[in-house]
């Protein structure tokens, strides 16, 4: 079963930036898929940016410009570089792995990390 753990939450004002990493245990060449969701209270789960087959980056339009998603391959890290934050990026922060086969998606999720803006 794939483990993620999530680090890099906190407290930021509006205008700051956090950077979150993703700890992924197995070799994220093995997935389809590697990215970053999240969840405000009373809000469905979203994605907010994810790195696909490839190598391509597709991002929420409402980060776009403001947020990064990264990965270092050899360490098997998922990041997400978070500048000029609103009050509306404010949520739980999930990162996501999927792996597409004949069988169907398997997902995996960790455990989140809160996020909050405010002044």
């Amino acid at each position: 079963q794939v483990q993620l753990v999530e680090s890099g939450g906190g407290l930021v004002q509006p205008g700051g930036s956090l950077r979150l990493s993703c700890a992924v245990s197995e070799s994220i060449f093995s997935f389809t898929t590697t990215g970053w969701y999240r969840q405000a209270p009373g809000k469905q789960r979203e994605l907010v940016a994810a790195i696909i087959t490839g190598g391509n980056t597709i991002y929420a339009d409402s980060v776009k410009g403001r947020f990064t998603i990264s990965r270092e391959n050899a360490k098997n890290m998922v990041y997400l570089q978070m500048n000029s934050l609103k009050s509306e990026d404010t949520a739980v922060y999930y990162c996501n792995t999927k792996r597409w086969s004949a069988l169907g998606t398997k997902d995996s999720w960790g455990q989140g990390t809160q996020v909050t803006v405010s002044s």
